[in-house]
């Protein structure tokens, strides 16, 4: 089976505004992320994705946009060598409608953890809010709560 790290994209990868991140000029990559993943990936992790999306419920935003973004995160890390496995993202907002993908539900998690045959015991999420720990929680993996924008690379020795 394989090892994963769960990465929460706003306020973990990319710099927290407090205001939807969807426009090009919003892709900031917070201090140490690039490092961080290296040695992530070096230590044999998968590196995943997990986010909530909900200004295209919302109709802040558009799906397109949304891939864009993503695009343009990916190829900033792929430029670094980084290979990230995959992001899931839940579009809904409660104000809006209700799902079960949303975090702190664990669905987005669980589907990464069956499709990449990933061992929840020996995998992490790195979120920044109490919604990650409680979707960590309830996948079964291990937590590791950050404050927004920290710097990840004092992060990697729990991964040891």
């Amino acid at each position: 089976m394989n090892k994963a790290v769960f990465l929460d994209r706003d306020g973990v990868l990319i710099t927290e505004r407090c205001e939807y991140n969807f426009q090009p000029e919003h892709m900031k990559i917070n201090a140490g992320v690039f490092e961080a993943l290296l040695q992530m990936q070096q230590l044999g992790y998968l590196l995943i994705v997990i986010s909530n999306q909900g200004g295209i419920s919302k109709g802040l935003y558009t799906h397109q946009e949304v891939a864009f973004f993503h695009a343009l995160m990916l190829t900033e890390f792929e430029q670094r060598g980084i290979q990230i496995t995959d992001i899931y993202y839940c579009p809904h907002h409660p104000d809006v409608e209700m799902c079960i993908c949303r975090k702190p539900q664990a669905l987005l998690l669980e589907k990464a953890l069956a499709r990449f045959d990933i061992d929840a015991s020996v995998s992490f999420f790195i979120g920044d809010a109490e919604r990650d720990m409680q979707a960590a929680d309830a996948a079964g993996v291990k937590k590791i709560k950050i404050e927004a924008n920290e710097n990840l690379t004092q992060i990697v020795e729990f991964l040891l």
